[in-house]
């Protein structure tokens, strides 16, 4: 049977007369609910309407801030006084015999900070030398230092923080949240995606894509330099009316293959045309970095048509200021193994940090100025943490590294509803493993989602038989830091 002919078989009678958008109470539910008129004389609901949440919710909007490679929690805020003291010594068997690293074999050995630590803000929270400018934003913080991942390689890690599933083909948890929620610009995607330091993360686009959802649903990846949107521009010798004449007729054909097979990519395709087409005018706007003033510009480091997470940080606030739901920033060269002077934990540390520090501290304060963070939730974080001891091919550079390690990390969250000024969990005296509160990888996405309003057991979607969701079949809140 013709794949696209089997969801004919689901549609009684009632559920004509209930969902049917050829059927009259279609059409006039539609047009109650604010559907769009298609060139075909029907209507077609937007499905990137808004959307109300299960139970009111802290955030309206999310911005995640991805370190892609994984920052080395070690050496900017977990701070571990006894590691320094054991440094160069052999690691105890217990904390590495029968697991799994990238690079490091037989018996490495222990590694302290070479960075200097000090308690900033009126929390007394710990943050190293490396940076310079967070402290200043450090009581608007919430740190979790007992995250807990089941990956140690990169993109299967970055799969299941995105995607609730190491293996490609989930949606990821923008699509989601714009699957539950919409967007509140129509002239925009409800989910963008912007990546700097010129390289796209391990998990590739899978780490925004829509999976088994429509497609409408997947992230848009914009560029801050060039146009915002690839191919979005009319090609040459067409102008807007002769595009709106072909949208016209492409909808026309596009609705009766709809009314005819039912698939719901068909009106995910007529509402992406039609999207395209508003942000013609929208997305260059919201992408124009010239319109801030030099001050705003000079304090995030932004430079107008250039790449970078500079740039990325100050669309980012622009982006939510005009509705987008879903902002996911991808920052590569975070992967300190120390094969090089770049990826060393000293110098290469802190020139990385150098290129994020301010720019994120700056969006906070921004964001926060504007009223806008008590409705936005902020969050920083690579995919996994970093061994405390020295990675196995550098254990005799002079350059220092740290391997991949899965067992405890840290990240931040900040504004729409957590709590600002906290460090929740704890790792032990040495950084190996989780002291106390473990959050793994789906308890924060039931915390995310949970703070947009959603129910993450609530938030399904049925394919191949059964009911998916982003947290699969796990996932607690985090209640301990909810405001």
């Amino acid at each position: 049977m013709n794949p696209f002919h089997r969801p004919l078989q689901n549609i009684t009678r009632r559920y004509f007369l209930s969902q049917c958008q050829a059927g009259i109470g279609g059409l006039a539910l539609s047009s109650l609910l604010g559907g769009t008129a298609s060139a075909a004389g029907g209507t077609t609901q937007d499905p990137l309407a808004p959307a109300k949440p299960h139970f009111p919710a802290k955030a309206k909007s999310v911005i995640y801030l991805h370190m892609t490679g994984s920052p080395p929690n070690l050496d900017m805020f977990d701070y571990k006084p006894q590691l320094i003291k054991h440094n160069d010594q052999d690691c105890p068997a217990e904390f590495f015999e029968g697991k799994e690293f990238a690079f490091t074999k037989g018996t490495p050995k222990l590694m302290g900070t070479p960075h200097k630590f000090r308690q900033v803000g009126q929390s007394g929270t710990w943050m190293s030398d490396a940076l310079t400018h967070l402290e200043e934003v450090a009581d608007d913080l919430c740190f979790i230092h007992s995250m807990n991942t089941d990956q140690f390689n990169h993109a299967p890690a970055e799969l299941l923080l995105f995607t609730g599933s190491p293996r490609l083909g989930r949606p990821s948890m923008g699509s989601w949240v714009t699957y539950g929620l919409g967007s509140e610009n129509a002239n925009l995607p409800g989910f963008v995606v912007l990546i700097s330091s010129g390289s796209n993360p391990s998990g590739g686009n899978s780490d925004w894509g829509s999976g088994f959802l429509p497609s409408v649903y997947q992230g848009v990846q914009c560029r801050s330099k060039g146009d915002p949107v690839l191919y979005l521009n009319n090609p040459s010798g067409m102008d807007k009316a002769m595009r709106r004449m072909t949208l016209d007729a492409m909808n026309d054909l596009n609705a009766m293959e709809l009314e005819r097979n039912g698939n719901p990519e068909t009106e995910t395709r007529i509402s992406q045309y039609e999207l395209a087409f508003r942000m013609q005018m929208a997305a260059p706007e919201a992408m124009d970095l010239s319109q801030e003033t030099q001050s705003t510009l000079d304090a995030y480091g932004a430079q107008p048509g250039e790449s970078s997470l500079a740039n990325n940080c100050l669309l980012a606030r622009r982006l939510v200021e005009r509705g987008v739901r879903f902002v996911q920033l991808f920052d590569w060269g975070w992967d300190f193994h120390g094969t090089s002077a770049a990826t060393g934990l000293e110098g290469g540390l802190k020139d990385k940090c150098a290129t994020m520090d301010r720019p994120v501290t700056t969006l906070l304060k921004d964001l926060k100025q504007r009223g806008m963070l008590e409705d936005t939730l902020v969050i920083w974080s690579g995919e996994f943490g970093r061994t405390p001891f020295r990675e196995g091919r550098t254990a005799g550079s002079k350059v220092l590294g740290r391997d991949h390690y899965p067992d405890v990390f840290t990240l931040w969250m900040a504004g729409g509803g957590v709590k600002p000024g906290v460090s929740y969990g704890a790792s032990d005296e040495l950084g190996f493993k989780v002291a106390e509160n473990k959050v793994h990888i789906h308890d924060l996405q039931a915390t995310i989602l949970h703070c947009l309003g959603m129910n993450h057991e609530r938030l399904t979607y049925h394919f191949a038989g059964r009911d998916f969701r982003l947290t699969d079949v796990h996932g607690h809140v985090v209640h301990d830091i909810l405001a």
